[in-house]
């Protein structure tokens, strides 16, 4: 069984580029829910399918808290962009060792 703090993280290493995002992919349920202030999404490929088209370049990330419950982790960081720098949480629910749902909170009008 993989822990949900794990799966988080290695999502994080991929969106944030410090690992391809096709190692995204099989983290991910084909089912995944993503809902954030700028993508709401229904699908896995349809979440990848935006971020291939509008790829996070030249972004970091800084981890600030963890919190965690069985089947769920909430991560709490710092974004980073050139020009920006943001608070976000952004929780992670899991079913079956696969991220099925996201949710990402955080002021858009600071990017």
């Amino acid at each position: 069984m993989t822990e949900p703090l794990d799966l988080a993280l290695r999502y994080m290493d991929s969106f944030y580029g410090s690992a391809p995002l096709e190692a995204m992919e099989p983290l991910l349920a084909d089912d995944l829910v993503f809902e954030g202030p700028l993508l709401r999404s229904s699908t896995a490929s349809e979440y990848l399918n935006s971020l291939r088209e509008n790829p996070p370049d030249n972004v970091s990330y800084r981890l600030e808290e963890v919190y965690q419950k069985p089947g769920s982790v909430c991560l709490i960081y710092m974004f980073s962009k050139p020009g920006v720098e943001t608070r976000m949480a952004q929780t992670f629910e899991i079913a079956k060792d696969k991220i099925c749902r996201s949710r990402l909170v955080f002021d858009s009008g600071a990017l």
